[in-house]
């Protein structure tokens, strides 16, 4: 079988869904799937190189919304070349390009990623006026797609809250993401030479955008609030930033005395991000939406327990397998997750941690995820041939 994916960007600045592809597209190779990805990226884009499979940048031209003709002109010349089309996200013109391109030609289906969440709706209500204007042209891609994917079942229960009409084929697949490699004292190693000053302490790790729906505010301010009592704790904040967050918080850092213990690295990537989920005390998310968090599923990979809101959606398995904590979205909840992890003894917290990697195979490997997805599109086939008997 081979897929196409489509997706906007491969850059990892981008957030979780590229990240999630690189791994889904190695695991591919074990369901028998050959995969190809087309993006909207300038072909000189040095990310493209990381990927495994085969990269067809289009390039696109600048816009909110993407428009890119060189795409939609690909697509249709070589959507027939593959058995389905997978296309990644919303609200941009790949989505819209994909669905005219592989209408009545080849299968498709559409992972929304979250952005149909109705955080969004009431986040930024005049961004969503504006994606009203956009919705009669999405609405059509979601309402032709075989199947709408979703990565938990509350994040397809949640999806059709935001606008109407909201009638898709929903299909929940299993998500996550792939083995870290095993090259454990390297990855160390590459992380305490870029920040030497926290080897040897216990530090408690955000890895993801800095933006303000990730709660990375809360979590600043909570440690503030919980620093007195635990001097031998840090804080580091990494990811990129895109909306000019990080000077504002590290100017709050500032204020509140902790600019010693809070660390800022940006984006991480390879040895360094692994060693830092490897060796952090536990990993954070105080997000006020999120769809999955491939980041979780990392860091419970890498053997560490997750302190996150109730807004990841994933938030039930996690609680239910005893693998994290589990609090609302505030500071006062943010500063629980913290308090609750420091107040628990060294032996609750190993026993939390030594039934992180068994879950992490079991629920949120990206082997499963290949396996679903490929079985998804030859029932599709199947289908269509009985139907056309």
């Amino acid at each position: 079988m081979k897929l196409l994916h489509v997706i906007p960007t491969l850059s990892p600045a981008s957030g979780g869904p590229p990240e999630a592809l690189r791994h889904l597209t190695h695991a591919y190779l074990e369901a028998g799937v050959d995969a190809e990805i087309a993006t909207q990226d300038d072909p000189g884009a040095p990310y493209i190189s990381g990927f495994s499979v085969p990269v067809h940048p289009t390039g696109s031209r600048p816009g909110v919304y993407q428009y890119s003709p060189a795409l939609l002109r690909w697509l249709r010349e070589n959507v027939s070349h593959y058995d389905g089309i997978v296309i990644n996200g919303v609200w941009t013109y790949h989505s819209l390009a994909a669905g005219i391109a592989a209408r009545g030609r080849v299968p498709y289906v559409v992972f929304t990623h979250g952005m149909l969440d109705p955080w969004f709706k009431r986040q930024y209500p005049a961004k969503h006026l504006k994606k009203l204007l956009y919705w009669p042209a999405q609405y059509w891609v979601l309402r032709h797609a075989e199947r709408v994917l979703f990565t938990s079942t509350r994040e397809c229960d949640l999806a059709p809250q935001s606008f109407w009409p909201n009638g898709w084929k929903s299909f929940v697949v299993p998500y996550g993401t792939g083995e870290p490699p095993s090259n454990i004292e390297a990855q160390t190693g590459a992380w305490y030479r870029l920040f030497p000053i926290l080897r040897g302490r216990r530090y408690l790790l955000f890895l993801s955008r800095i933006h303000e729906k990730k709660g990375c505010d809360l979590l600043l301010e909570a440690f503030a609030k919980i620093a007195a009592q635990h001097r031998a704790l840090d804080l580091v904040i990494a990811g990129p930033d895109q909306v000019g967050l990080q000077a504002r918080l590290q100017a709050r850092t500032e204020s509140l005395g902790l600019a010693g213990r809070v660390h800022w690295p940006g984006l991480l990537t390879g040895d360094p991000k692994w060693g830092a989920l490897r060796n952090c005390d536990a990993f954070v998310l105080p997000s006020h939406q999120e769809n999955f968090g491939v980041v979780v599923a990392e860091a419970l990979a890498c053997g560490r327990a997750v302190l996150i809101s109730e807004q990841v959606n994933i938030w039930p398995e996690i609680s239910e397998e005893g693998v994290g904590l589990v609090a609302p979205d505030t500071l006062k909840g943010t500063e629980s997750l913290l308090s609750h992890w420091l107040a628990l003894s060294p032996g609750e917290r190993g026993a939390m941690e030594a039934r992180t990697t068994e879950v992490f195979r079991r629920r949120y490997s990206m082997r499963s995820c290949a396996f679903a997805i490929r079985d998804l599109f030859a029932s599709i086939r199947n289908q269509t041939c009985n139907e056309q008997k």
